[in-house]
């Protein structure tokens, strides 16, 4: 013990010997100790009974060096089985991961351009149905045309003949002869009256019922409503008391009792749960997307801007007047209601969302559930004046999506 605590350069030997550490500073002994406690060497004093590490667990030094050693040298062991590993992962895994992403990513690509150019011969084919189609109707209505245009103009000559052959009559036969020509008058006259007035014919008219076609119907609808947007906010003034209005003013949420009070003006539903939108259309192509998702008892499609807004009755009840076109649900019964006509829709289930297009020039106005590409009910007719999105809920919350 005294000679790890001597100063450098005494004892004896040939030559100089190693050169001790560092010593305590509090008792100037060597630190041939290792406290297992306060993790740090300690001299021998240290650990007697006066000392601080009186105790603690102690260790010889060297005891704790030799295992830091060995597991330096297992750390080392694992570094080199990892970097091993990381090196076969890179010359092994790593190349062949790549040359799976191209093959994959080639892969990938044909099958998109096989569907998509699969879907482009589809769309080809029906156009190409759909125009010939149009061309049909067209020339059947035109040769309709023709014909009646052949047949009117015989009947004109026809009554111009009657016509010529009276007035002469009238005007050169006296009266024994006018007498004696009766029958023949008779019979000109009963001719005349056989030629009846034109009257208004489908068959004159151009079908527009040839352009339908569910495919093109579904991918025009899907393609509308994903490139579509329209910012649809709901005018709070039209805001039934039995709604609340969310501040995005985007979500309407049903309540038993009348909200906070609140203006009553002309444009406010006093009875039913309804709302209009704030945005009115008069033309052009529109699309919006409702979360029905939360609500067993909804309403949600177009409204002219001419719709009562008090009272009870059916003129201000969406779907049972002339002023409003729209798809409901109730419970599991879903249908599509205007003026007091309501067809039922054979749904096995309720959509999440709803989408809405309309099509003014078109005169069309199309429900389709986003989700699974169906198109739930397409309506055929004029719109008069502006018309808005209107929505009615009696139960939970519907919200505006976009």
């Amino acid at each position: 013990m005294s000679a790890e605590g001597t100063e450098p350069g005494s004892g004896s030997g040939p030559g100089p010997g190693p050169e001790p550490g560092p010593l305590c500073p509090e008792h100037g002994q060597a630190l041939s100790w290792f406290c297992g406690s306060e993790r740090r060497p300690v001299c021998a004093a240290c650990t007697g009974l006066d000392g601080r590490c009186r105790g603690h667990r102690i260790r010889r030094a060297e005891e704790r060096a030799e295992e830091l050693r060995n597991k330096i040298v297992d750390q080392c062991e694992r570094l080199q089985l990892q970097s091993a590993g990381i090196s076969k992962y890179m010359a092994d895994v790593l190349p062949g991961k790549n040359q799976r992403a191209v093959s994959m990513a080639s892969a990938a690509r044909e099958l998109v351009i096989q569907r998509l150019s699969l879907v482009r011969s589809l769309c080809e084919s029906e156009e190409q149905r759909l125009l010939e189609q149009v061309h049909g109707e067209e020339e059947r209505a035109h040769q309709s045309i023709l014909t009646q245009r052949v047949h009117w103009a015989e009947a004109l000559q026809k009554l111009d003949t009657i016509r010529t052959g009276l007035v002469g009559m009238l005007t050169h036969l006296d009266d024994l002869q006018l007498i004696q020509k009766e029958q023949e008058i008779f019979e000109r006259t009963e001719e005349a009256e056989g030629i009846l007035d034109p009257q208004e014919s489908e068959m004159l008219n151009f079908n527009e019922k040839c352009t339908r076609s569910p495919l093109l119907t579904q991918l025009w609808a899907t393609a509308v409503l994903g490139s579509l947007s329209e910012d649809i906010r709901i005018d709070e003034r039209t805001v039934s008391p039995f709604l609340q209005l969310s501040d995005d003013r985007k979500t309407l949420t049903f309540s038993t009792k009348k909200s906070k009070p609140c203006a009553d003006g002309p444009e406010r539903f006093d009875h039913w749960p309804n709302a209009l939108a704030a945005t009115s259309f008069q033309d052009g192509l529109h699309a919006w997307i409702v979360n029905v998702q939360n609500s067993c008892a909804y309403k949600v499609g177009v409204a002219s801007g001419h719709l009562p807004r008090k009272g009870s009755g059916s003129d201000c009840r969406l779907g049972h007047n002339a002023f409003s076109w729209v798809f409901s649900r109730y419970d599991q019964e879903f249908r599509f209601s205007h003026n007091g006509q309501h067809e039922p829709l054979g749904l096995l289930r309720g959509p999440a969302q709803l989408g809405v297009l309309l099509d003014l020039q078109a005169r069309e106005l199309l429900f389709y559930e986003p989700a699974s590409g169906t198109v739930l009910y397409t309506y055929h007719g004029a719109f008069p004046g502006p018309v808005f999105p209107v929505f009615a809920v009696a139960d939970q919350t519907i919200s505006v999506i976009r």
